[in-house]
């Protein structure tokens, strides 16, 4: 009852959050709050909170112990002399650059692409939507989110704070909301990037890392889309819609290789959501638009 009412609790805390940013300022005007699949994505949300959290906590937890006997004793020696503002952005910097290789290294391997591929099957996006994810592939995230910080030696309790912050940022990238966030958007990331990754696209090529744009902009895989948005979003590929199905499909065979991207369905149409073809600089507007000023 208890886990129940703490389910509840923490839906209704997000929609009292997200809700109205996503009515008074929508990326997509004409999406409603209860949209196609809104079921499914309350479905990982429940899955995730009542079980997984559980999984991916005690497989963090068992990595960081580990990590606390074993690792980096004379760095973390070192490192204690440093203020904790410093070493937990340090730790962050390090986490956001191992999450972008991994995060590509999912796109690129199909053993990996398999289970990412639940995350962007997801055809709307919202503050709902950002909990549509593989056990597996959340786990893996995660371990690659903080496996710095534990071989550091972050302290805990920064740990935590930092866990909050960026899994409520990362909520918000994926929700229905355009808002011009001025250079903090090159260090925690925006609505319109993350957006633009989920593109119904045969191959994604720019966006990665979620949560650190300055990172795609470093290995020219940045792209700020212009305009509104109206390109397609989810897959390219044949995908089963429902919960159970989900995740249990990539335990099959996956149709395509993400290195070989699948040709049956071409790219948004659009030009303002055309992707360049090569990812060889970060791309941003020559004229760029409220939600989209230059660095």
């Amino acid at each position: 009852m208890r886990i129940t009412l703490a389910l509840l609790g923490t839906l209704a805390l997000l929609a009292v959050i997200f809700a109205p940013l996503e009515r008074v300022f929508p990326a997509r005007p004409g999406q409603r709050l209860l949209r196609p699949a809104w079921v499914v994505d309350l479905c990982f949300f429940s899955g995730q909170f009542l079980l997984f959290a559980t999984l991916t906590t005690w497989a963090v937890s068992g990595v960081g112990a580990w990590a606390s006997a074993h690792a980096f004793h004379a760095i973390r020696a070192s490192l204690r002399s440093l203020p904790l503002g410093a070493h937990a952005a340090l730790s962050l910097a390090l986490g956001d650059l191992v999450v972008y290789w991994f995060h590509r290294a999912c796109h690129r391997y199909d053993v990996l692409w398999r289970f990412h591929a639940v995350h962007h099957s997801a055809e709307h996006l919202d503050f709902l939507a950002a909990h549509r994810e593989h056990p597996l592939d959340g786990i893996l995230t995660q371990l690659c989110q903080n496996l710095p910080a534990f071989l550091l030696g972050v302290p805990i309790g920064a740990l935590a704070a930092l866990a909050v912050l960026r899994g409520m940022w990362a909520i918000f990238v994926h929700s229905n909301v355009r808002l011009p966030l001025g250079p903090l958007r090159w260090i925690l990331g925006a609505p319109e990037l993350h957006h633009w990754h989920h593109a119904r696209v045969p191959q994604t090529l720019h966006n990665f890392a979620n949560l650190a744009p300055w990172v795609d902009a470093l290995f020219g895989t940045h792209h700020c889309p212009e305009g509104a948005e109206r390109y397609a979003l989810g897959l390219d590929e044949p995908w089963p819609t429902g919960y159970l199905a989900q995740l249990a499909r990539p335990f099959r065979k996956a149709s395509r290789s993400p290195a070989c991207p699948s040709s049956s369905r071409s790219p948004p149409s659009s030009p303002a959501a055309r992707p360049p073809r090569r990812p060889s600089r970060s791309r941003c507007s020559p004229s760029p638009s409220p939600a989209c000023p230059p660095p």
